[in-house]
């Protein structure tokens, strides 16, 4: 439009002031994030806007993840091109978010999800045991392990890389239905520079390789070949973009598909209580279901489970890495219990079509909920960091009847900080006699128990001394141990 004077001349064109914010809003810039303090007394609102890209959802939810913060409801739309969501968020001691540097790092973060990492060794997570400050892994190389688990597997890895003269600065494993996962940064153990001669490294991972295949044993009743390998990795996804690791362990136990292994939990449909359990615990079970919505043809994933930090990451990542694109979910957390609904397509626009595609999604939804659910003991360890730590204390583990399921474990400064879950190696769970022999012979180790029920000690166990376990095998480390927790 123009405007004129009074003589009906014209002097300039006129321009709505608000028309800068709307080219703004539609070209650029791609994201707009606000932090709303006011409208919700016990939490924090972010609001995201933005033009839409497939696994947008899952980067917004990454960065949130990262922080230790706990969604508790949630709303996406993504229609039309254009992505809106909605996040309840509090921070991991259930406050809302105050830290002003926190909100503009949120901001900054989400805003620049779009932009494209160069460092392909480099990775942009802080994992929930440890700091927020990811160390810098542009100068480590990164080694992928996966393959069928068995007792002591990861202290066998772990030995290997040492023999191999490779110092592990971080590690992070997980095992799940007989299978497991693992990414390692190492380092040359005299120059604690990348490893980057193209014969070594095949020769790391030959080793590894073999280390893992020792046990496998053929599987006539299946189709799949059994995908035993270690591999360099360099993190990129995407469009250029870094790969989160905890994503990346995901695709690494789709890849060696831990959801056929026997289900923990019942998936599905609602199961009716046992004699054995009461009715809040069978009300507590995970239960997985697909639906078509013919009429704007979706299909409707609804999700109900206990709840838990990181849910809402594992759920997306899975739905995204097996290529749906999700348009619209809606997420609520009550009383410990979550509730999730996505609708869903294929990229190429079309729902899932038959029951066997419907039974897959649910099988990889159950496995990724399962795989962060660890039932054993959680020990919580720091020491002054040598090469080869890592192995003296998961052998000792080993050779006590100790089987590592989950471990974190990364170098700070001086310091080596390591988070394992154990169970036994008998399949019976660790009981409290040994947890409490451990505290009073080894003085502050702080040790959590993961279990919600612990099994009466046996006299086997009640023998156990964990004094005698380090006893002449890493005398030393026993005057480094310091309280996490």
């Amino acid at each position: 439009m123009v405007k004129t004077d009074s003589m009906n001349k014209v002097n300039f064109p006129y321009f709505d002031p608000d028309f800068d914010k709307l080219l703004e809003r539609i070209n650029g810039p791609t994201c707009r994030v606000c932090i709303d303090n006011e409208s919700m007394d016990d939490c924090t609102v972010v609001k995201v806007n933005s033009v839409n890209k497939q696994g947008l959802l899952l980067e917004v939810v990454q960065v949130l993840t990262d922080l230790n913060l706990t969604i508790s409801k949630s709303y996406i739309s993504s229609d039309a091109g254009w992505f809106m969501d909605v996040f309840h968020v509090k921070d991991e001691h259930g406050n809302k978010l105050t830290d002003q540097k926190l909100i503009n790092y949120i901001k900054q973060a989400i805003g620049t999800t779009r932009e494209t990492h160069n460092s392909a060794k480099a990775k942009t997570y802080a994992n929930m045991v440890f700091s927020h400050e990811p160390s810098n892994n542009n100068e480590h190389t990164v080694i992928e392990m996966s393959g069928t688990d068995r007792p002591g597997l990861f202290s066998e890895l772990s030995a290997a890389l040492a023999d191999l003269h490779c110092n592990i600065v971080e590690a992070h494993a997980w095992s799940h239905n007989g299978r497991l996962a693992c990414v390692a940064y190492i380092s040359d153990q005299s120059t604690h520079t990348p490893i980057e001669d193209p014969n070594r490294l095949a020769s790391i991972e030959d080793h590894l390789t073999t280390v893992l295949r020792a046990t496998i044993t053929p599987t006539p009743t299946t189709n799949q070949p059994n995908q035993q390998e270690a591999k360099t990795a360099d993190f990129l996804g995407g469009e250029g973009t870094v790969t989160n690791v905890e994503r990346r362990l995901h695709q690494l136990m789709l890849s060696v598909r831990d959801f056929e292994g026997p289900p923990s939990r019942t998936v599905s449909l609602p199961t009716t209580p046992t004699d054995s359990e009461s009715d809040e615990e069978a009300g507590m079970k995970t239960t997985v279901k697909i639906e078509s919505c013919d009429e704007k043809g979706y299909s409707i994933v609804n999700i109900e489970c206990k709840d838990r930090p990181r849910l809402m990451f594992d759920t997306v990542c899975t739905l995204t890495d097996m290529q749906y694109v999700i348009f619209h979910a809606s997420i609520n957390s009550d009383g410990g219990y979550a509730f999730q609904e996505y609708f869903i397509r294929h990229l190429d626009g079309c729902a899932m079509s038959t029951d066997c595609e419907k039974e897959r999604v649910i099988k990889c939804l159950e496995a990724a909920i399962e795989r962060r659910v660890c039932e054993g003991v959680r020990l919580e360890l720091c020491a002054d960091n040598r090469v080869g730590l890592l192995s003296d204390i998961t052998r000792v583990l080993r050779e006590n009847g100790l089987t590592v399921v989950r471990a974190d474990v990364e170098t700070q400064g001086e310091k080596s900080i390591n988070a394992f879950y154990v169970r036994d190696m008998s399949g019976n769970k660790v009981d409290m006699e040994f947890i409490e022999s451990m505290k009073k012979e080894m003085g502050p180790i702080a040790l959590q128990v993961k279990n919600d029920t612990i099994r009466p000690s046996s006299p086997e166990r009640s023998r156990f001394s964990f004094s005698h376990m380090l006893k002449d095998q890493i005398e030393w480390f026993s005057n480094n141990f310091i309280t996490i927790k």
